[in-house]
Protein backbone atom coordinates (compact mmCIF):
# COMPACT_ATOMS: atom_id res chain seq x y z
CA UNK A 1 0.00 0.00 0.00
CA UNK A 2 1.07 3.32 -0.84
CA UNK A 3 -0.08 6.77 0.00
CA UNK A 4 -1.33 7.55 -3.75
CA UNK A 5 -3.86 5.10 -2.75
CA UNK A 6 -5.03 6.55 0.42
CA UNK A 7 -5.32 9.78 -1.72
CA UNK A 8 -7.46 8.12 -4.20
CA UNK A 9 -9.28 6.25 -2.21
CA UNK A 10 -10.26 9.63 -0.19
CA UNK A 11 -10.68 11.50 -2.80
CA UNK A 12 -13.38 8.85 -4.79
CA UNK A 13 -14.95 7.93 -0.59
CA UNK A 14 -15.59 11.92 -0.50
CA UNK A 15 -16.79 12.45 -4.04
CA UNK A 16 -18.81 9.17 -4.06
CA UNK A 17 -18.39 9.27 -7.58
CA UNK A 18 -15.17 8.24 -9.89
CA UNK A 19 -15.64 10.80 -12.60
CA UNK A 20 -15.31 13.57 -10.07
CA UNK A 21 -12.49 11.80 -8.24
CA UNK A 22 -10.30 11.12 -11.38
CA UNK A 23 -10.63 14.78 -12.63
CA UNK A 24 -9.88 15.76 -9.26
CA UNK A 25 -6.92 14.36 -9.08
CA UNK A 26 -6.42 14.78 -12.69
CA UNK A 27 -5.99 11.20 -13.48
CA UNK A 28 -7.87 8.71 -16.20
CA UNK A 29 -10.86 7.23 -14.65
CA UNK A 30 -10.14 3.63 -15.93
CA UNK A 31 -6.47 4.07 -13.72
CA UNK A 32 -8.35 5.56 -10.66
CA UNK A 33 -10.61 2.49 -10.72
CA UNK A 34 -7.63 -0.06 -10.49
CA UNK A 35 -6.01 1.60 -8.06
CA UNK A 36 -9.25 1.37 -5.41
CA UNK A 37 -9.34 -2.14 -6.66
CA UNK A 38 -5.95 -3.04 -5.96
CA UNK A 39 -6.62 -1.20 -2.62
CA UNK A 40 -9.03 -3.62 -1.78
CA UNK A 41 -7.08 -6.71 -3.03
CA UNK A 42 -4.30 -6.06 -0.79
CA UNK A 43 -6.78 -5.26 2.26
CA UNK A 44 -9.07 -8.28 1.82
CA UNK A 45 -11.68 -5.77 2.16
CA UNK A 46 -14.22 -4.01 -0.07
CA UNK A 47 -14.65 -0.22 0.66
CA UNK A 48 -17.54 0.97 -1.85
CA UNK A 49 -20.10 -0.86 -3.16
CA UNK A 50 -20.58 0.30 -7.12
CA UNK A 51 -23.92 -0.03 -8.70
CA UNK A 52 -25.41 2.02 -11.57
CA UNK A 53 -26.88 4.43 -9.03
CA UNK A 54 -23.50 5.32 -7.83
CA UNK A 55 -21.03 5.14 -5.50
CA UNK A 56 -21.25 4.09 -1.52
CA UNK A 57 -19.03 3.24 1.31
CA UNK A 58 -19.35 -0.01 3.17
CA UNK A 59 -19.18 0.34 6.93
CA UNK A 60 -15.59 -0.99 6.53
CA UNK A 61 -15.17 1.79 3.89
CA UNK A 62 -16.76 4.25 6.48
CA UNK A 63 -14.30 3.25 8.67
CA UNK A 64 -11.48 2.85 6.42
CA UNK A 65 -11.76 6.74 5.04
CA UNK A 66 -11.09 8.44 8.53
CA UNK A 67 -7.90 6.57 9.03
CA UNK A 68 -6.98 7.08 5.71
CA UNK A 69 -7.63 10.76 5.92
CA UNK A 70 -6.02 10.80 9.33
CA UNK A 71 -2.72 8.85 8.07
CA UNK A 72 -2.51 11.46 5.27
CA UNK A 73 -2.53 14.63 7.57
CA UNK A 74 0.17 13.08 9.57
CA UNK A 75 2.27 12.56 6.37
CA UNK A 76 1.42 16.26 5.52
CA UNK A 77 2.38 17.80 9.27
CA UNK A 78 5.75 15.63 8.89
CA UNK A 79 6.43 17.14 5.43
CA UNK A 80 6.13 20.44 6.92
CA UNK A 81 8.04 20.12 9.73
CA UNK A 82 11.17 18.75 8.10
CA UNK A 83 10.90 21.49 5.50
CA UNK A 84 10.95 23.49 8.14
CA UNK A 85 13.53 21.91 10.65
CA UNK A 86 15.69 22.37 7.05
CA UNK A 87 15.43 25.84 6.82
CA UNK A 88 17.31 26.38 10.21
CA UNK A 89 14.42 26.91 12.68
CA UNK A 90 14.57 26.12 16.32
CA UNK A 91 16.56 22.56 16.60
CA UNK A 92 16.11 21.39 20.32
CA UNK A 93 13.25 19.77 22.23
CA UNK A 94 12.81 20.34 26.16
CA UNK A 95 10.69 17.42 27.76
CA UNK A 96 9.25 16.72 30.92
CA UNK A 97 8.44 13.16 32.26
CA UNK A 98 7.69 11.35 35.19
CA UNK A 99 9.63 8.60 35.45
CA UNK A 100 7.54 6.32 37.39
CA UNK A 101 5.02 6.51 34.74
CA UNK A 102 6.39 6.22 31.43
CA UNK A 103 8.63 3.16 30.95
CA UNK A 104 7.77 2.32 27.68
CA UNK A 105 5.99 5.73 26.08
CA UNK A 106 9.04 7.83 26.13
CA UNK A 107 11.96 5.96 24.98
CA UNK A 108 10.62 4.44 21.87
CA UNK A 109 8.95 7.72 21.15
CA UNK A 110 12.14 9.61 21.23
CA UNK A 111 14.54 6.45 19.44
CA UNK A 112 11.74 7.18 16.10
CA UNK A 113 12.15 10.93 16.56
CA UNK A 114 15.60 10.96 15.84
CA UNK A 115 16.58 8.11 13.40
CA UNK A 116 14.11 11.11 11.56
CA UNK A 117 15.83 14.46 13.38
CA UNK A 118 19.32 13.42 14.23
CA UNK A 119 20.08 17.32 14.53
CA UNK A 120 17.85 18.07 17.21
CA UNK A 121 19.00 18.54 20.28
CA UNK A 122 16.68 16.84 23.01
CA UNK A 123 17.01 17.32 26.68
CA UNK A 124 14.99 15.41 29.03
CA UNK A 125 13.79 16.70 32.63
CA UNK A 126 12.80 14.21 35.18
CA UNK A 127 9.60 16.28 36.84
CA UNK A 128 6.38 15.02 38.82
CA UNK A 129 3.32 15.89 36.57
CA UNK A 130 2.56 19.24 38.25
CA UNK A 131 5.73 20.43 38.18
CA UNK A 132 5.51 19.61 34.27
CA UNK A 133 2.65 22.05 34.34
CA UNK A 134 4.10 24.75 36.05
CA UNK A 135 6.99 24.50 33.61
CA UNK A 136 5.09 24.66 30.49
CA UNK A 137 3.06 27.27 31.67
CA UNK A 138 6.50 29.56 32.11
CA UNK A 139 8.12 28.07 29.08
CA UNK A 140 11.21 26.48 30.55
CA UNK A 141 9.81 22.91 28.65
CA UNK A 142 8.38 22.85 25.11
CA UNK A 143 6.21 19.30 26.04
CA UNK A 144 5.87 17.23 29.02
CA UNK A 145 4.39 14.07 29.65
CA UNK A 146 1.69 15.08 32.06
CA UNK A 147 -0.47 11.88 33.16
CA UNK A 148 -4.41 11.47 32.95
CA UNK A 149 -5.70 14.34 35.63
CA UNK A 150 -6.23 17.58 35.40
CA UNK A 151 -4.68 18.25 31.82
CA UNK A 152 -7.85 19.26 30.14
CA UNK A 153 -8.76 21.73 32.23
CA UNK A 154 -5.76 24.04 32.03
CA UNK A 155 -6.20 26.99 29.74
CA UNK A 156 -3.48 27.52 27.37
CA UNK A 157 -2.83 24.20 26.73
CA UNK A 158 -3.02 21.44 23.83
CA UNK A 159 -3.11 17.60 24.94
CA UNK A 160 -3.47 14.54 23.33
CA UNK A 161 -4.21 10.92 24.58
CA UNK A 162 -1.50 8.57 23.59
CA UNK A 163 -2.72 6.12 25.53
CA UNK A 164 -4.68 4.53 28.54
CA UNK A 165 -3.02 2.26 31.58
CA UNK A 166 -5.15 -1.04 33.72
CA UNK A 167 -5.55 0.50 37.51
CA UNK A 168 -3.70 -1.89 40.15
CA UNK A 169 -3.92 -2.15 43.96
CA UNK A 170 -0.81 -1.62 45.89
CA UNK A 171 -0.72 -3.49 49.18
CA UNK A 172 1.73 -4.94 51.93
CA UNK A 173 2.91 -8.41 51.07
CA UNK A 174 1.35 -9.55 54.05
CA UNK A 175 -2.43 -8.42 53.57
CA UNK A 176 -5.28 -10.87 53.83
CA UNK A 177 -6.21 -9.34 50.30
CA UNK A 178 -2.60 -10.35 48.69
CA UNK A 179 -3.82 -13.86 48.09
CA UNK A 180 -6.45 -13.19 45.37
CA UNK A 181 -5.39 -12.88 42.14
CA UNK A 182 -7.44 -9.66 41.31
CA UNK A 183 -9.66 -7.36 43.33
CA UNK A 184 -12.95 -5.47 42.93
CA UNK A 185 -12.86 -1.81 44.44
CA UNK A 186 -15.36 -2.60 46.46
CA UNK A 187 -12.82 -4.93 48.50
CA UNK A 188 -11.39 -1.69 49.63
CA UNK A 189 -13.78 -0.12 51.27
CA UNK A 190 -13.34 0.90 54.98
CA UNK A 191 -9.03 0.07 54.58
CA UNK A 192 -7.03 3.44 54.78
CA UNK A 193 -5.93 4.80 51.30
CA UNK A 194 -2.61 6.49 50.28
CA UNK A 195 -2.71 9.07 47.72
CA UNK A 196 -0.50 11.27 45.43
CA UNK A 197 -0.52 14.96 46.56
CA UNK A 198 -2.44 17.28 44.50
CA UNK A 199 0.51 19.68 43.72
CA UNK A 200 2.76 16.63 42.28
CA UNK A 201 -0.69 15.01 40.55
CA UNK A 202 -2.83 17.65 39.57
CA UNK A 203 -6.74 15.54 39.85
CA UNK A 204 -5.78 12.32 41.01
CA UNK A 205 -7.50 13.18 44.45
CA UNK A 206 -10.83 13.85 42.43
CA UNK A 207 -10.28 11.17 40.35
CA UNK A 208 -9.96 8.67 43.73
CA UNK A 209 -12.85 9.82 44.87
CA UNK A 210 -14.72 9.43 41.96
CA UNK A 211 -13.13 5.65 41.14
CA UNK A 212 -14.41 5.19 44.32
CA UNK A 213 -17.83 6.28 44.31
CA UNK A 214 -18.35 4.41 41.51
CA UNK A 215 -18.70 1.49 44.14
CA UNK A 216 -20.58 2.98 46.46
CA UNK A 217 -17.80 4.63 49.28
CA UNK A 218 -15.56 7.48 50.16
CA UNK A 219 -11.62 6.36 50.23
CA UNK A 220 -10.37 7.20 53.65
CA UNK A 221 -7.24 8.94 52.85
CA UNK A 222 -4.58 8.52 55.54
CA UNK A 223 -1.75 10.27 54.13
CA UNK A 224 -0.02 11.65 50.50
CA UNK A 225 2.88 11.68 49.01
CA UNK A 226 4.71 13.19 45.86
CA UNK A 227 6.16 10.72 44.39
CA UNK A 228 5.06 6.80 43.79
CA UNK A 229 8.20 5.26 45.56
CA UNK A 230 6.73 7.29 48.63
CA UNK A 231 4.00 5.74 48.15
CA UNK A 232 4.69 2.15 47.71
CA UNK A 233 7.31 2.72 51.21
CA UNK A 234 4.31 3.89 53.12
CA UNK A 235 2.61 0.96 51.78
CA UNK A 236 5.50 -1.64 52.87
CA UNK A 237 4.97 -0.34 56.09
CA UNK A 238 1.68 -0.96 56.18
CA UNK A 239 0.15 1.84 56.67
CA UNK A 240 -2.19 1.34 53.86
CA UNK A 241 -3.61 0.62 50.24
CA UNK A 242 -3.06 2.64 46.92
CA UNK A 243 -4.52 2.90 43.72
CA UNK A 244 -1.85 3.57 41.43
CA UNK A 245 -1.54 3.26 37.54
CA UNK A 246 0.01 0.10 36.21
CA UNK A 247 3.68 1.44 34.89
CA UNK A 248 4.41 1.35 39.05
CA UNK A 249 4.43 -2.23 39.20
CA UNK A 250 8.17 -2.10 37.29
CA UNK A 251 9.62 -0.23 40.39
CA UNK A 252 10.88 -2.93 42.51
CA UNK A 253 9.73 -3.26 45.93
CA UNK A 254 9.69 -6.69 47.89
CA UNK A 255 7.12 -5.87 50.91
CA UNK A 256 4.57 -4.67 47.87
CA UNK A 257 2.53 -6.61 45.94
CA UNK A 258 0.01 -5.14 43.15
CA UNK A 259 -3.20 -6.73 42.37
CA UNK A 260 -5.34 -5.67 39.34
CA UNK A 261 -8.96 -4.08 39.50
CA UNK A 262 -11.45 -6.09 38.36
CA UNK A 263 -13.66 -4.97 36.28
CA UNK A 264 -10.96 -2.95 34.80
CA UNK A 265 -10.68 0.59 35.99
CA UNK A 266 -8.24 1.86 32.75
CA UNK A 267 -7.22 6.08 32.78
CA UNK A 268 -5.91 7.84 29.81
CA UNK A 269 -2.49 9.33 29.38
CA UNK A 270 -1.89 12.60 28.20
CA UNK A 271 1.16 14.10 26.40
CA UNK A 272 0.67 18.15 26.56
CA UNK A 273 2.34 21.66 25.01
CA UNK A 274 1.37 25.00 24.94
CA UNK A 275 -1.57 26.04 22.74
CA UNK A 276 0.66 28.86 20.99
CA UNK A 277 3.75 26.79 20.18
CA UNK A 278 4.30 26.20 16.46
CA UNK A 279 7.89 25.21 16.89
CA UNK A 280 8.72 22.57 14.13
CA UNK A 281 10.73 20.31 16.22
CA UNK A 282 7.97 20.31 18.93
CA UNK A 283 5.57 19.62 16.26
CA UNK A 284 7.31 16.71 14.26
CA UNK A 285 7.80 15.07 17.50
CA UNK A 286 3.77 15.54 18.41
CA UNK A 287 3.38 13.84 15.21
CA UNK A 288 5.94 10.63 15.72
CA UNK A 289 4.04 10.33 19.01
CA UNK A 290 0.79 10.37 17.36
CA UNK A 291 2.07 7.53 15.27
CA UNK A 292 2.92 5.43 17.85
CA UNK A 293 -0.50 5.85 19.97
CA UNK A 294 -2.38 2.76 18.92
CA UNK A 295 0.51 0.68 19.67
CA UNK A 296 1.40 2.43 22.68
CA UNK A 297 -1.87 0.81 24.11
CA UNK A 298 -0.62 -2.68 23.66
CA UNK A 299 3.15 -2.53 23.68
CA UNK A 300 4.52 -5.07 25.86
CA UNK A 301 6.49 -3.20 29.11
CA UNK A 302 10.16 -4.57 28.19
CA UNK A 303 11.61 -1.33 27.97
CA UNK A 304 13.73 -0.13 30.60
CA UNK A 305 13.01 3.52 31.88
CA UNK A 306 14.64 6.45 30.98
CA UNK A 307 18.24 7.81 33.16
CA UNK A 308 16.98 10.07 35.46
CA UNK A 309 18.25 13.67 34.47
CA UNK A 310 17.52 17.18 34.97
CA UNK A 311 18.82 18.09 32.31
CA UNK A 312 20.72 15.12 30.35
CA UNK A 313 20.82 15.61 26.65
CA UNK A 314 20.36 12.71 24.56
CA UNK A 315 21.63 14.33 21.12
CA UNK A 316 23.83 17.09 19.82
CA UNK A 317 22.66 19.72 17.57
Amino acid sequence: MEFRHLRYFVAVGEALSFTRAAAQLHVAQPSLSRQIRDLEEELGVRLLERSRRGVALTPSGKSFLADAKRVLAHGTAIVESVQSLDRGEKRELNIGYAAALIYDLLPVTLAAFQSTFPKVAVHLFDMTCGDQLRALAEGEIDLGFVGSWAVQERSGLRSRRIAAYKTVAALPKNHHLARRSSLKLADLEGMFFLGISEQSRPGYRQWLLESCGQAGYKPRVLQEADLERAVLQAVAGGLGIALLPEPVTKIPHPEVVFRPIRPALVTPFWIAWREEDRAPALQAYVNVVAQFELRLLSRARSVAPPPRARPASSATG
